[in-house]
C-alpha cells in the first residue's frame, strides 16, 4: 500500500506538469524488492503498473512464479 501511495503522488505530479491524459498513459514500475512472495500484492495495487525484477530474475523458479502470478492478477 505504501508503494501504491507514493506512485500515486508521482502520478499526480506528472498530471500537474503534463496533464491527466499523459499521466494515465505513463507506466510506472515498482523498483523495490520484487519477489515471488510479494508480487501478487504489488500487482493488485491500482497505481503500480509493473515491477522491476532484480535478483529474483536470476532464479528460474522464482522468476517463473513472478511471471505466472503477474499474469493471473492482470488478466
Amino acid at each position: 500500500e505504501q508503494a501504491n501511495k507514493i506512485i500515486g503522488i508521482v502520478r499526480k505530479v506528472v498530471t500537474n506538469l503534463y496533464g491527466d491524459s499523459f499521466a494515465q498513459s505513463l507506466r510506472i514500475l515498482y523498483g523495490g524488492s520484487v519477489t515471488a512472495d510479494n508480487i501478487t500484492e504489488l500487482m493488485k495495487q491500482p497505481e503500480i503498473d509493473g515491477g522491476l525484477v532484480g535478483g529474483a530474475s536470476l532464479k528460474v523458479d522464482a522468476f517463473s512464479s513472478i511471471i505466472k502470478q503477474t499474469a493471473q492478477v492482470r488478466k
